[in-house]
């Protein structure tokens, strides 16, 4: 109760996000508050009002759960709309006529049938409408927290961000400078999936050090955590369309369509030893590739 008085300056809001607090067990990836968040920040963004029903939330972050989301076999959109409540800068309709579990979450059921509501208090909102600006740094700021960059543009397009800038938010977590070129180097400027190793005027292009264990999730910027790929396996890497075992053999998503560019860019490689560094000390560490087939592959 004690925000409903509170001055909800700029800085207040962004302070309030740094403190919603995420579900954590370990480095399990637990991006459900994130997503809705952006979800309604979106939302205000295009100018529509603070709350959404229920049965909007349940349909589109559900979605993006198994979009952007790890591998789980089963989603609760209700959780992070529910538990947000907390964090001090929601609010929901109706919440009188739901009775919680013994966990204290709603029942999906109830939330539909009682066309439940849920978004932004109401400073908080008016805050947001007046300083576009801040909605965009928040959304810098969640997407840089706990996602790749190689999620950015589709999780944008995804919760319909209209065309305005987004600020790029330095992680808190500093980042090695060398990370990059230590990686590169381990295998020899060479993609470790399909060989390439174009340069321009002797420097490598389109090659990237590629996270195995995300650095949003305590992936450590050392060398054993990282793939020497082209700019397309890379993405690909992330969005968790192909994996590899402990042995090094690259696996194909069934997900994955086999639309153009399949046997090209995946099929020709399914089964395949990924390349090896230069020096075997170099190799992928077992728990980060375990960490890569559980949140991210589904394996």
């Amino acid at each position: 109760m004690g925000n409903i008085h509170k001055t909800w300056t700029a800085q207040a809001v962004e302070k309030a996000f740094e403190r919603i607090a995420t579900w954590k067990r370990g480095d399990q990836r637990a991006p459900h508050k994130p997503l809705l968040l952006l979800v309604l920040l979106a939302r205000v963004q295009r100018g529509e009002g603070p709350l959404m029903p229920y049965a909007e939330v349940d349909t589109q972050l559900r979605d993006l759960l198994e979009k952007f989301g790890p591998p789980r076999k089963a989603l609760h959109p209700e959780y992070p709309f529910w538990r947000l409540q907390t964090d001090g800068l929601w609010t929901i309709t109706r919440r009188d006529c739901i009775s919680l579990t013994n966990s204290g979450d709603p029942r999906r059921r109830d939330l539909l049938d009682q066309d439940v509501a849920g978004g932004f208090i109401e400073p908080v909102y008016q805050k947001l409408v007046i300083d576009p600006g801040l909605g965009a740094r928040l959304v810098g700021r969640l997407l840089t927290e706990h996602f790749p960059g190689t999620y950015h543009p589709l999780i944008l397009a995804a919760i319909g961000w209209p065309e305005a800038p987004i600020y790029e938010v330095t992680c808190r977590r500093k980042r090695a400078q060398d990370f990059h070129e230590q990686v590169l180097a381990a295998y020899g400027y060479r993609c470790a999936i399909c060989g390439f190793d174009l340069r321009l005027a002797g420097q490598p292009i389109a090659l990237e050090a590629a996270h195995i264990q995300w650095h949003a999730y305590q992936g450590p910027d050392e060398v054993r955590n990282g793939l020497c790929l082209c700019k397309m396996h890379h993405a690909l890497l992330d969005l968790g369309a192909w994996g590899f075992t402990l042995e090094g053999t690259l696996q194909i998503s069934p997900k994955v369509s086999r639309g153009n560019g399949w046997q090209a860019w995946l099929g020709r490689f399914d089964g395949q030893p990924l390349l090896k560094p230069l020096d075997l000390a170099c190799e992928p560490a077992p728990a980060y590739v375990r960490w890569h087939g559980r949140e991210v592959f589904g394996m």
